[in-house]
C-alpha cells in the first residue's frame, strides 16, 4: 500500500499534468451536492479551449485513471459529462490513507523557506488598555494570529514592540493574546545624538516646539526608486522626538537579536530578513514616517518593510465605534454569561469551573468576530451576539464539546464493558464510511487541512509596493464550515451505537440526538449496539478523531484552548 500524506495541491498538479501543457483547469469540488457523482472537475469550457471539440483523448482518459505519485490519491473513475471531464476518487483507499495517519494532516503542508525570519510588529500595543480603540484591538489580534501561523511554518520571527504599559499583559492574557513584556527600555541614547549631530542646525534648535529633537525632511526618500509605490504623498516634514526615537531604538535592536534556534545567521540586511507592521488603518500615516525615519538614520536597516492595513471597526448601538477594547470585551462577556444564564440557570455564575468556561467562550467569540473577515475589509461588529448562529465562536466551542462528550462517552463505557477496546487502525475497514457526511467530513475538512494552514502564513512578500495582504479570516471561516458539516452529521448519524439510517431502527432511538448528553437516552443506545456494527462504529469514531484533531489545531492557531463541555 502506498504511503505518505496525500495533498490537494498534490492531486490538482497531477491531474493538470496529465491534461498536458496549458492553464491550470480542474478544480476540488466542494459542494454536497456535486460530492455525490464526483471529487474533481474539468470545466467543459476550459476543455473546449484545451482540445479540439473539447473531445479529451483517450491516451488522457487513460493516464488521469491510472494517475500516481507522491501526495496523489487513487483515481476510480473519470469520465466526460455535460459539465465537464468528471473525476472520482477512490474513496475507501483514501479513508485509509488519511485516517490512518491522523496528526499528520494536522500540521502545515509545505514550511517557509529556510531561514526565513521575519520581524512582526504591531505599534497598537504600545496603547494603554483602557485607550485601545476597536481597530486597534482588530491589529492585535490578527499579529497575533499571523504570529502564530508563522510559528507552525517554521520561521523564525520575532515580536514587537515588548508591551511597555503594566496593565496591558493582564489584558492581553484574558483575549489569549500571546506577546512579550518589556523588562527595561531600550536606549535610543546613540539616535538621539546622530539626530542632534547631523540633522539639526542651531536654527532649527531655536525654532523646534517642546519635546522635539529635529525636523526630517522624508520627501527625497518616498520619491526613491523601491520606496515610492504605496507611501501617502504627503509624508514629508518628520518631527523627531524622544519617543519616536525609542520606538525605532527597539525596531534596531530586535532585528540585530534574533530569539536563540536553529537558525542560520544573517546580516540585517538579508533577502531572508523582513519586517512587517500590522498597523491599524489611523495608524498608517505615522507607521510610513516611521519607516522612511529609519532608513534617514540607519544604513543598516532593513529592506524589506512592508505594511499590513487593518480596515476600520464599525458598529451600532451598544457596539460602537468609540468603544473601547476592555469596554467591548466586558459587553460580550456580560452578553455570553447572560445568554447561558438563560439556558442553565442564573446558579452558572457561582460555579468557578463557569467562569473559565464563559471567559474562554467570550475570547472565542471576540477573535471569530474580529477575524472572520479579511483584515483589510471593514469590519462590521453587530449590538448583540447571536449565541444560536452557526456562524460564531460560540458555535464552534459547542462542536469541540461535544466532540469530547463522544468520546468520553466511548471511553466510558469501554472501561464499563460495555464496548470493545479501540482496535488497531490498520484493522479498520473503512469501506463502512459510505454515509455522504462521512466524505464531505473528510475531503472538505482533514484533506484539505494542511494546505489551509500553509495558505495562512502565506504572504505576498515578494512584489513590489508597500502593502501586503494576508489570509488570516481562513481559519476561523473554515472552522465555522467544519462544524457546520459535523453538526450535521452528528445530529443525523448515532456513532456509538447503530445508524439511524440502519432499517429496523426503531423511531424512538431516532430521536435521540446525542449519545453522551443525557444517561438514559446513553442507556437506550446501548441496547440498540449490535456487536457486527462496531466495526462501523469504529470506523466512524477514526474519522471523528481526525476532525477533532483538526478542530483542536485550528482552534490553537487562534489561540483558543478547546473545551470539554460547556
Amino acid at each position: 500500500m502506498a504511503t505518505g500524506r496525500l495533498g490537494v495541491g498534490e492531486i490538482l498538479g497531477a491531474l493538470n499534468a496529465a491534461l498536458g501543457p496549458g492553464d491550470p483547469v480542474w478544480f476540488k469540488e466542494t459542494h454536497a451536492r456535486h460530492l455525490r457523482v464526483r471529487d474533481f472537475l474539468a470545466p467543459r469550457c476550459a476543455l473546449q479551449a484545451r482540445f479540439a471539440n473539447g473531445q479529451v483523448p483517450e491516451r488522457v482518459l487513460h493516464a488521469l485513471v491510472g494517475l500516481q505519485g507522491p501526495g496523489v490519491a487513487p483515481v476510480l473513475c473519470c469520465a466526460p459529462t455535460p459539465a465537464g471531464l468528471s473525476l472520482q476518487l477512490q474513496r475507501p483507499a483514501v479513508f485509509q490513507r488519511v485516517l490512518g495517519a491522523v496528526a499528520s494532516y494536522a500540521t502545515p503542508a509545505n514550511c517557509a523557506s529556510p531561514g526565513l525570519r521575519i520581524l512582526l510588529h504591531c505599534p497598537s500595543l504600545r496603547c494603554r488598555p483602557g485607550a485601545l480603540r476597536l481597530s486597534q484591538l482588530r491589529a492585535v489580534l490578527v499579529a497575533d494570529h499571523l504570529a502564530r501561523a508563522l510559528h507552525g511554518q517554521g520561521v523564525c520571527v520575532r515580536l514587537v514592540p515588548a508591551v511597555p504599559d503594566p496593565h496591558m499583559p493582564a489584558f492581553l492574557k484574558k483575549l489569549r493574546v500571546d506577546w512579550p513584556t518589556a523588562s527595561e527600555r531600550v536606549s535610543a541614547e546613540t539616535l538621539r545624538r546622530l539626530v542632534l549631530a547631523k540633522f539639526t542646525s542651531a536654527q532649527d534648535q531655536d525654532t523646534l516646539p517642546p519635546g522635539v529633537l529635529g525636523r526630517l525632511d522624508l520627501k527625497e526618500l518616498v520619491e526613491e526608486q523601491g520606496h515610492g509605490a504605496g507611501y501617502d504623498p504627503n509624508v514629508n516634514n518628520c518631527l523627531v522626538t524622544e519617543e519616536l526615537l525609542c520606538v525605532l531604538a527597539e525596531l534596531q535592536e530586535a532585528v540585530q537579536h534574533w530569539p536563540e534556534g536553529n537558525y542560520p545567521v544573517l546580516a540585517p540586511d538579508s533577502d531572508n530578513c523582513m519586517v512587517i507592521h500590522v498597523v491599524s488603518c489611523e495608524e498608517e500615516f505615522q507607521q510610513q514616517k516611521l519607516d522612511l525615519l529609519w532608513w534617514k538614520l540607519d544604513d543598516q536597516a532593513p529592506l524589506r518593510q512592508k505594511h499590513l492595513i487593518c480596515g476600520p471597526v464599525k458598529g451600532a448601538g451598544a457596539a460602537g465605534t468609540l468603544m473601547t477594547a476592555p469596554e467591548y470585551y466586558e459587553l460580550r462577556h456580560a452578553q455570553v454569561c447572560k445568554a447561558s444564564a438563560l439556558k442553565h440557570g442564573s446558579h452558572l455564575a457561582q460555579d468557578p469551573a463557569w467562569t473559565e468556561i464563559s471567559e474562554v467562550l467570550t475570547v472565542a467569540t471576540i477573535k471569530f468576530e474580529m477575524l472572520s473577515t479579511a483584515p483589510q475589509s471593514q469590519l462590521l461588529l453587530t449590538d448583540i451576539i447571536s449565541t444560536k448562529g452557526t456562524k460564531s465562536g460560540i458555535f464552534v466551542m459547542y462542536n469541540c464539546a461535544r466532540l469530547a462528550t463522544l468520546f468520553e462517552g466511548y471511553k466510558r463505557n469501554m472501561e464499563q464493558g460495555l464496548y470493545p477496546t479501540f482496535p488497531s487502525v490498520k484493522s479498520l475497514d473503512f469501506s463502512l464510511l459510505h454515509d455522504e457526511g462521512e466524505w464531505l467530513l473528510l475531503f472538505n475538512s482533514v484533506l484539505p487541512f494542511p494546505d489551509l494552514l500553509s495558505q495562512t502564513a502565506g504572504l505576498a512578500c515578494t512584489g513590489p509596493g508597500l502593502h501586503i495582504s494576508a489570509r488570516t479570516e481562513t481559519v476561523c471561516k473554515f472552522l465555522v464550515q467544519l462544524s457546520m458539516d459535523f453538526s450535521s452529521y452528528y445530529n443525523r448519524v448515532h456513532v456509538l451505537g447503530v445508524s439511524t439510517q440502519q432499517k429496523g431502527v426503531c423511531g424512538r432511538c431516532r430521536r435521540l440526538q446525542s449519545e453522551a448528553e443525557d444517561e438514559t437516552s446513553r442507556s437506550l443506545l446501548l441496547q440498540e449496539a449490535r456487536p457486527h456494527l462496531f466495526g462501523q462504529m469504529f470506523a466512524r469514531l477514526q474519522l471523528l478523531r481526525a476532525i477533532r484533531e483538526v478542530l483542536h489545531a485550528g482552534l490553537a492557531m487562534l489561540g483558543l484552548p478547546p473545551l470539554s463541555h460547556i
